[in-house]
């Protein structure tokens, strides 16, 4: 299974324009860039329209595909901007470019419109993963500009796709594997028209860390000229573990009754921390232990009130009963270290089949395997299952409430809540 481990954006006016009619959104797992067209009356609102479109997430059920989802937000926003292009004639011609990821398990979806781009650095090497909807990107296609002609043609900068100008737009779709490691850059053409892709990568493989080369991208085009808005967004992936497929249904408790499968409820819940740190899982306490019960098992013997004649026979007689009691307190002990041994092991299978949703050290909302306890001497009743790429500084009250509770759950409601979380869906509810 794959995650966002890290994500920054960047944007800059540049030298030349009055406003900054990029837009972007980040908020793993999507992502997204929209670069307005028509002026600081129109192209800025067509791109935060656009990119408004992802704020509460991929519309559509969850059983249609990435691509799908994605196609039908950028329409969606289409459709929006042309009307809204036809009721205000100061508006009217306006359009966005736009780019979108989704980071699914293992693969990320991206879906993409004009001349904003999309690349992937893996193994030192950056691919361009978008194809520009340009005029001269129509003309390299056709065989009728070479690369050198391309870079300095005067209408490089009209193109052929957008969204908003006409009621219905053409969207790229396509979906690529990601894996551990790869680094995705979207950014307007404010980059690319200053950068050439050598020294995009160049500077994207000597950056100690997203941040810097994000910072050093936008520096480079401002240093270039900065001809145009500049916008770049970065997401870099990394695999987790996971465990194999674990059973949906709870396995109840020893004297308690199984959390609800929709709502993880418990008919006595501990309290939960809610502060985003790694003690949002409660260190609880341990049930008391049941009080010993030898002495109740230890029967009054019969023999302590015979007398026993003083002599080498007697003394076999008296001390075969002796022998009888501890057989009987071993074999006692033996049952009952038994019956411990089974009820732990039970104890440890339930834990198992239950998951609970909490932060971990760094602050990334995450979902935990086992009961959201702590026994004395730092033993931990659960462990770390799966970390989602939201952080608990993004979170609002009432998603902090719904989340951080510790309410015990079987791994597909715990999963399903996350996933509306990343989606940006389950606040107020």
């Amino acid at each position: 299974m794959i995650r966002v481990a890290e994500y920054v954006a960047r944007t800059d006016t540049g030298h030349q324009r009055a406003t900054n009619e990029d837009s972007h959104l980040e908020r793993a797992p999507i992502f997204v860039l929209a670069d307005g067209m028509g002026g600081a009356q129109a192209g800025e609102v067509a791109s935060k329209l656009a990119v408004g479109h992802f704020a509460q997430g991929l519309p559509g059920d969850e059983s249609d595909g990435a691509e799908q989802r994605l196609a039908r937000a950028v329409r969606e926003a289409n459709a929006e901007i042309h009307a809204l292009s036809e009721r205000d004639s100061r508006r009217a011609g306006m359009g966005t470019t736009l780019t979108a990821a989704y980071v699914g398990r293992a693969q990320v979806s991206f879906a993409h419109v004009g001349d904003s781009r999309a690349y992937r650095l893996r193994d030192e090497h950056l691919e361009r993963i978008t194809e520009d909807h340009s005029l001269v990107e129509e003309l390299l296609r056709q065989g009728r500009l070479t690369e050198e002609e391309a870079e300095e043609h005067p209408q490089r900068s009209i193109i052929t796709r957008a969204l908003g100008p006409e009621p219905e737009v053409e969207v790229d779709t396509f979906t690529l594997a990601a894996a551990d490691g790869d680094v995705f850059l979207i950014c307007s053409d404010g980059l690319t028209s200053m950068v050439g892709e050598g020294d995009v990568e160049e500077i994207m493989l000597a950056a100690p860390d997203l941040a810097t080369a994000a910072d050093e991208l936008v520096a480079a085009a401002l240093a270039a000229g900065g001809r145009d808005n500049v916008t770049v967004v970065l997401f870099g992936i990394e695999e987790v573990e996971t465990v194999d497929d674990m059973p949906t249904e709870l396995l109840p408790l020893a004297g308690a009754e199984a959390p609800d499968e929709e709502t993880g409820s418990q008919p006595q819940p501990s309290q939960g921390a809610t502060d985003g740190s790694a003690a949002a899982t409660a260190a609880g306490t341990p049930p008391s232990a049941a009080p010993p019960v030898r002495e109740r098992l230890r029967p009054r013997s019969p023999h302590r009130t015979r007398r026993v004649p003083r002599s080498p026979r007697g003394a076999r007689r008296r001390a075969a009963p002796r022998r009888s009691k501890l057989r009987r307190r071993l074999v006692i002990s033996g049952v009952l270290l038994a019956v411990l041994a089974a009820v732990a092991i039970g104890a440890l299978l339930a834990a198992q089949a239950v998951y609970f949703i909490g932060t971990d050290s760094t602050g990334q909302v995450a979902i935990y395997n086992g009961l959201p306890y702590s026994l004395p001497g730092g033993v931990h009743l659960y462990t770390e299952y799966f970390v989602s790429g939201v952080t608990v500084d993004e979170l609002s009250p009432a998603e902090r409430q719904r989340l951080f509770n510790n309410e015990l759950r079987s791994q597909a409601s715990a999963s399903r809540l996350v996933s509306q979380l990343e989606l940006n869906q389950i606040a107020g509810q």
